[in-house]
């Protein structure tokens, strides 16, 4: 029997692509690779994790699933210790977006062009979509997920020959802020998020503005409102966007 997954690793697990050898950058318990080679959706895979002890957690887990031969375990720090065309899909989640960028930045050595790959940073994910829109790669798929109270954006990108520098627009900065897969394909999940931002936006606002006026205040009340039109403007985007 398949082991569980919760909706966040399921819903990553769902961008792999059918019968890709894959590479678990952080892979802690080894969950995903484990539940892909039961459910047949991949051959084999390569679990790496910068902890020993992360590692040898997963290293267990895998053999309980009698996997040993098919999911191989790898102490690496990112992709250092991945060989260029060892895996069709590189999976790099549940870490910071800097680290996450820091990882893409120091594994080109590992990257043959061809693979694709699946991200999930839980944080900066402005900043990660900029830097893949500026570094040549191409978002293809976006999902986006509620699981305890936590919203997770990921998406699923190639290499492409060509970077994208377009000047940053208020258009580019809402893509690269709320997705650009995400708000074409009017992702439910992201309209709910977008919705309780623009809430929580309104709320600072609020109180900003009942506090007694100084540079300070103006600073930030210059920063609350910027965020407010960009969600603002994703939010029309969305309803405009033709499916």
């Amino acid at each position: 029997m398949a082991i569980r997954l919760s909706n966040r690793l399921s819903a990553l697990a769902s961008l792999v692509s059918n019968g890709h050898r894959l590479a678990d950058i952080g892979t802690d318990h080894g969950y995903i690779p484990i539940y892909l080679c039961q459910t047949g959706i991949i051959p084999s895979a390569i679990a790496m994790d910068i902890g020993k002890g992360p590692l040898q957690q997963a290293t267990a887990h895998i053999k309980q699933q009698g996997l040993s031969s098919r999911i191989r375990t790898r102490l690496s720090d990112g992709l250092t210790a991945l060989q260029p065309g060892e895996a069709d899909t590189i999976l790099i989640a549940g870490m910071g977006g800097g680290l996450v960028m820091k990882i893409l930045s120091q594994g080109t050595h590992a990257l043959t062009g061809s693979e694709e790959l699946i991200l999930q940073p839980q944080s900066e994910i402005a900043q990660v979509r900029a830097y893949l829109r500026t570094h040549g790669f191409r978002i293809l798929e976006e999902e986006m997920i509620l699981e305890d109270g936590k919203y997770y954006p990921m998406m699923k990108v190639v290499q492409e020959t060509a970077s994208d520098q377009r000047e940053e627009t208020v258009q580019v900065q809402v893509e690269d802020a709320f997705g650009p897969v995400l708000l074409q394909k009017k992702h439910p999940v992201l309209k709910e998020w977008l919705q309780r931002e623009l809430q929580t936006v309104d709320t600072v606002c609020r109180q900003l503005a009942a506090q007694p006026e100084n540079e300070r205040i103006t600073i930030r009340m210059a920063q609350v409102q910027e965020k407010r039109q960009l969600i603002l403007e994703a939010l029309k985007r969305y309803e405009t966007a033709d499916v």
